[in-house]
């Protein structure tokens, strides 16, 4: 699934090349936790959580999520960050913030502010999609604790 999603390079900033042993990096060792979902033996969502910034920012975490191709439109991203937000609450972070979502990425979008998310920063043609050419990249952010 990671191999698949960084190849198509329309979503994340990873280079199409990662090699296996680089995507364990970025996505099993790097995080605080990973996550996955499965069905049947099958797994068809993951998503990470780390904190974001050391020090003063650091009780803002940030997560990346991953939906494969077959899971797609099931409501499985809305299950994982509606997930993701608990965990982080539970491991003592306060809000969350994506870093660099592609503009492009309507659907990942339309979610995240479906999900309380607001756009407090855009990046003009920051990211390089394969198909569009430079799009801008959103930071996205939400306060967690009521």
């Amino acid at each position: 699934m990671f191999h698949e999603i960084v190849l198509a390079g329309e979503t994340y900033a990873y280079e199409t090349s990662t090699t296996k042993k680089q995507a364990e990096k970025i996505w099993l060792e790097a995080p605080r936790k990973t996550y996955v979902f499965e069905e049947d033996g099958k797994i068809l969502g993951t998503y990470y959580l780390k904190t974001n910034q050391a020090g003063p920012g650091s009780h803002v975490c940030n997560c990346g999520y991953m939906v494969s191709s077959q899971a797609r439109g099931k409501g499985l991203a809305t299950s994982m960050c509606e997930h993701s937000q608990k965990m982080a609450l539970e491991l003592g972070y306060k809000a969350m913030q994506f870093n660099f979502v592609a503009s492009s990425n309507e659907g990942a979008v339309r979610l995240w502010c479906k999900l309380g998310f607001e756009t407090v920063g855009r990046l003009p043609n920051a990211f390089n999609h394969p198909i569009r050419g430079f799009v801008d990249a959103l930071v996205m952010y939400k306060w967690l604790q009521t």
